[in-house]
C-alpha cells in the first residue's frame, strides 16, 4: 500500500467545482439542471481574443517564456494598473502565473510554516484556508459579516495580529459574499499596520472591475506605506471571461521577486505562451466587452437580490461587488448543506453551502448570478416552490 505525505491531508478543495460535477452527473442522467453554483461568466471570451491567441499560433509562438512573462504582457499590465488604479507599477515586478491560484499558493508556502500565523477572510475563498493549513501554518480566521455588509472591521483585524502573524489576506470585492469592504477600513488597517512593519499583505483583488452602485474599486497599490510587503492579486479571468484560458498576475514587493520566480521556475516553468498574447489583446484592444458584461451582471444582480428576498426564510443583502449573491437562510430551517443538497437533488438548482467557505458561512448559501436572467427567475421559482 502506497503511503503519501501526511501534509496532503491537510490540503482541502473547492467545492464549488464538486457541486458542478454532481450537476453534470446529474445531467448526463437527463435531469435538467440549472447551475447558479460555479462561480464562472456565462459569456465567451471576446473574438478580438480568441483570434489575437490564434494568431500566436500561427505566427509560431510555440516555445518556452521567460518565467515571469513575455515583457509586452507585464509592460500593459503596469499601463492598464495606471490607466484603472493610477499605480505607478514596474513591470519587473509583475509576475505572470497560470490563474490567480499560483499567487495564492505561493504566497502562503513563503511566509506560512509550523508555529507561524496566518489570517485569511471567512467565509472567504476555500483555497486560502486549503492553503495555509496545507504549509504548516495557523489559519486565523476574519470573521466576514452580514451586519458589516461582509466587509472587514479593520480594528478587529489589527487585534487579532500576534508575533506570530506572518501574512495576512484580504479579497474586496469578495468570493463569496459580493461584500466590498469600504476605503475607511481599508485605510485604517493599513494606518494600523505601521505598527507591525514585518506581517505582509496578500490583496486579491480579481474582481476589481466589478462594482455596481457607483462604488469604486480601492487598490492596496495606491498606499505607497505597504508596497515593499504588498503582494496584489488580479488576472484576466473573470473580467474577460478567460476562465478556462488560465491566465493571472500579481505584483510583488522588490524582495520577493526572485523567490516567486523560482518558484514559477520549479512549478511550471513559465504560461502558455498563446495565452499570454490573447492576454495582452485583451488589455491593450477594445474593453466595450466589459462594460456590456458588467452591466448584464448588474440587471442580474438587482433581480436575484430582489427574489431571493421573496423566498421564504432567505435574506439577502445587497451585492456590492462580483456577481455572487450571499443570502442568510437561516428562517427555512436548514442547514447551509441540506439547503444546498435539497435544492440541487430536488429543484435543479446548483448552489453552494456557505460552509463550502468556511465556518462563518453557516446560515448561508451563495449563489452565482453569472447565468442567463431566465434561468436565474426560473431557478428561483423552483427553490421557492420546493421551500
Amino acid at each position: 500500500m502506497l503511503k503519501t505525505a501526511k501534509s496532503l491531508s491537510r490540503l482541502g478543495t473547492e467545492s464549488a467545482f464538486e457541486v458542478l460535477a454532481r450537476a453534470g452527473k446529474l445531467s448526463q442522467q437527463g435531469r435538467d439542471i440549472i447551475n447558479l453554483g460555479i462561480g464562472q461568466p456565462d459569456f465567451r471570451t471576446p473574438e478580438n481574443i480568441v483570434e489575437a491567441g490564434i494568431k500566436a499560433l500561427r505566427d509560431g509562438h510555440h516555445g518556452y517564456t521567460p518565467a515571469n512573462g513575455i515583457p509586452a504582457l507585464r509592460e500593459a499590465v503596469a499601463a492598464d494598473l495606471h490607466r484603472r488604479h493610477g499605480a505607478e507599477v514596474n513591470p519587473d515586478n509583475v509576475v505572470v502565473q497560470p490563474g490567480g491560484k499560483p499567487t495564492m499558493f505561493f504566497a502562503v508556502l513563503m511566509f506560512g510554516e509550523p508555529g507561524t500565523e496566518i489570517m485569511y477572510p471567512n467565509p472567504g475563498f476555500p483555497i486560502y484556508e486549503s492553503v495555509i493549513r496545507y504549509s504548516g501554518a495557523t489559519p486565523v480566521p476574519i470573521a466576514l459579516k452580514e451586519e458589516n455588509g461582509f466587509a472587514f472591521d479593520a480594528d478587529a483585524v489589527l487585534a487579532q495580529i500576534t508575533d506570530k502573524t506572518r501574512l495576512i489576506i484580504i479579497n474586496s470585492p469578495a468570493n463569496p459574499t459580493g461584500g466590498v469592504t469600504p476605503k475607511e477600513e481599508i485605510d485604517k488597517l493599513v494606518a494600523g499596520l505601521a505598527k507591525h512593519p514585518d506581517v505582509a499583505l496578500l490583496s486579491d483583488e480579481i474582481y476589481s472591475q466589478m462594482l455596481y452602485g457607483g462604488r469604486e474599486h480601492v487598490s492596496l497599490l495606491n498606499y505607497p506605506e505597504i508596497r515593499d510587503r504588498l503582494i496584489m492579486l488580479d488576472g484576466w479571468s473573470k473580467t474577460y471571461a478567460m476562465t478556462g484560458w488560465r491566465l493571472g498576475y500579481a505584483v510583488w514587493p522588490d524582495s520577493l521577486v526572485a523567490d516567486v520566480t523560482r518558484l514559477c521556475i520549479n512549478d511550471h516553468s513559465c504560461v502558455n505562451a498563446a495565452t499570454q498574447y490573447a492576454g495582452l489583446e485583451a488589455l491593450t484592444g477594445p474593453q466595450t466587452a466589459v462594460t456590456d458584461m458588467v452591466a448584464a451582471f448588474d440587471r442580474r444582480r438587482e433581480i436575484i437580490v430582489r427574489e431571493l428576498n421573496a423566498l421564504p426564510g432567505f435574506r439577502c443583502a445587497d451585492c456590492a461587488g462580483a456577481f455572487y449573491a450571499f443570502p442568510n437562510i437561516e428562517g427555512t430551517g436548514l442547514t447551509a448543506r441540506q439547503a444546498q443538497d435539497r435544492f440541487l437533488n430536488e429543484a435543479g438548482v446548483a448552489t453552494v453551502a456557505g460552509t463550502s467557505f468556511g465556518a462563518w458561512g453557516e446560515g448561508y448559501l451563495r449563489f452565482s448570478y453569472a447565468n442567463s436572467v431566465e434561468n436565474i427567475e426560473e431557478a428561483l421559482r423552483r427553490i421557492g416552490k420546493l421551500l
